[in-house]
């Protein structure tokens, strides 16, 4: 069993930055793929960036050179680095680990990007 606790959102201006990290316990943070998403007023949640268990990465195309998602796997920790934000990134976060069929969310954590 995975516990998600993410951390770091909050208030920002346009074309500032964040850093949001998600601790993992519970069980072997290493093998799982994690992942952040987000769910934005009216709208599905959508994956944002993906990590490997080897270290590997996925963006969407529209934080692609803005967002950049790491882990570290002493620390049982996968954060999302988040520059140059916009309105559009407004949303809440969701950590999430998954391992075949094993999949954990956190609670969630609200970045608003406003004036």
């Amino acid at each position: 069993q995975v516990q998600l606790v993410e951390s770091g959102g909050g208030l920002v201006q346009p074309g500032g930055s964040l850093r949001l990290s998600c601790v993992a316990s519970g069980s072997i943070f290493s093998i799982y793929t994690m992942g952040w998403y987000r769910r934005a007023p009216g709208k599905q949640r959508e994956l944002v960036a993906l990590i490997s268990s080897g270290g590997g990465t996925r963006t969407t195309d529209s934080v692609k050179g803005r967002f950049t998602i790491s882990r570290d796997n002493v620390k049982n920790t996968v954060y999302l680095q988040m520059n140059s934000l916009k309105s559009e990134d407004t949303a809440v976060y969701y950590c999430n680990a998954n391992y075949g069929a094993q999949v954990y969310w956190g609670q969630g954590t609200q970045v608003t990007v406003s004036s």
